[in-house]
């Protein structure tokens, strides 16, 4: 039961982290659940990655059980990626907050809904 901790702590951060990002309207709380889910990703894919007694991938003899270093390569790239997309989107969050003076996804929305009709009504 020890040895599926992280599948447990993966599906309980992806769970969080997906909750988080459906059901809050602040677009702050939104990017965090994202980093969470990410985070989540992450684990999934390092936690098979780690064998018991393995080694480095170097032919030697005596060595039967190599660890295999392309999840750890794969995530180090995810992660670099996770917090490029982290940036732009808090990048976006300013501007948003610059144009709506707020950052609440209800209140951005009946802005825009309020200005589309009256785009609509104008001759």
């Amino acid at each position: 039961m020890a040895g599926y901790f992280s599948y447990f702590a993966t599906v309980f951060l992806m769970v969080a982290g997906l909750y988080i990002l459906i059901a809050r309207g602040n677009l702050i709380k939104k990017l965090v659940g994202l980093s969470i889910f990410q985070t989540s990703v992450y684990l999934l894919y390092i936690a098979p990655g780690k064998l018991i007694g393995g080694t480095a991938p170097i032919v030697a003899e005596g060595f039967k059980v190599y660890s295999n270093p392309l999840p750890h390569v794969l995530i180090l790239t995810a992660i670099v990626v996770g917090v490029a997309t982290l940036a732009l989107g808090l990048a976006l969050v300013v501007r948003i907050r610059e144009s709506y003076s707020t950052i609440e996804e209800d209140e951005i929305l009946a802005q825009d809904a309020t200005a589309a009709g009256d785009a609509e009504r104008r001759p």
